[in-house]
């Protein structure tokens, strides 16, 4: 038997700001908790993937200048621990940093000085897409559970880690459950621009999920439908 649990939302959406300057970090902290947000920002920079992990945000806020370490590696470390959408809001504005922060998993790239409405849109719009049916903290089909803010995947009391693009992934085909989600829909729902996606990229990323699920003990999970898609 399918069945999806929705749990209560019992707080705003928790963003997490990433950013050097004490100036700017107040001014979006201002406008943000404005927009009823829960905000965070880091002072310590010398543990900000494990800071932000723990405060467990819906949507991260991100400069690429930082103390210690740059953006883009802080992105790339983050990209697989959690699925909240990045913006990368920052000062540099070359295409090959915009280019870098795509293919690196940012979900978003705006440059100083930053328009506020623009800014405010681009938030609504990736939590939107992020959360499609509101703040969904954990579905469940066949038994098998996914905790979509921890990145979790469980099954019978065995838990195992996903990255960004497995979690999407799962999410999407257990959303539709029983329906046939054909490839180019996932990749769509996956990635924004397309042009940065090899078809190959969603099997290699199938392959693993179906990997992960047999270690917790799920098999047929997953299942291909020749020249059209997948489904569970």
């Amino acid at each position: 038997m399918t069945s999806f649990k929705k749990e209560e939302q019992i707080m705003s959406e928790r963003i997490m700001v990433i950013e050097d300057d004490s100036i700017i970090c107040e001014e979006l902290q201002t406008l943000l908790v404005a927009d009823r947000y829960e905000v965070k920002t880091i002072s310590d920079f010398h543990n900000v993937v494990g800071e932000t992990l723990a405060f467990e945000p819906h949507l991260i806020l991100l400069d690429i200048n930082l103390p210690y370490e740059d953006g883009f590696s802080i992105c790339t470390k983050l990209r697989s621990k959690t699925i909240a959408p990045i913006i990368f809001l920052t000062s540099r504005n070359t295409d090959m940093d915009e280019l870098n922060s795509i293919l690196l998993g940012g979900d978003a790239f705006i440059t100083k000085p930053y328009h506020t409405a623009i800014l405010h849109a681009k938030i609504n719009s990736l939590l939107k897409r992020a959360y499609p049916n509101g703040r969904v903290d954990c579905m469940e089909c066949y038994g098998v559970r996914l905790h979509l803010e921890s990145g979790c995947l469980e099954y019978e009391g065995k838990k195992i880690d996903l990255t960004k693009n497995e979690q999407k992934i799962l999410y999407y085909l257990m959303k539709h459950v029983g329906r046939i989600c054909a490839r180019a829909d996932i990749i769509e729902f996956l990635w924004d621009n397309q042009l940065y996606v090899d078809d190959n990229t969603l099997s290699v990323n199938i392959t693993r999920l179906r990997e992960k699920l047999l270690e917790i003990g799920v098999t047929d999970f997953i299942k291909t439908k020749h020249r059209q898609g997948y489904l569970v």
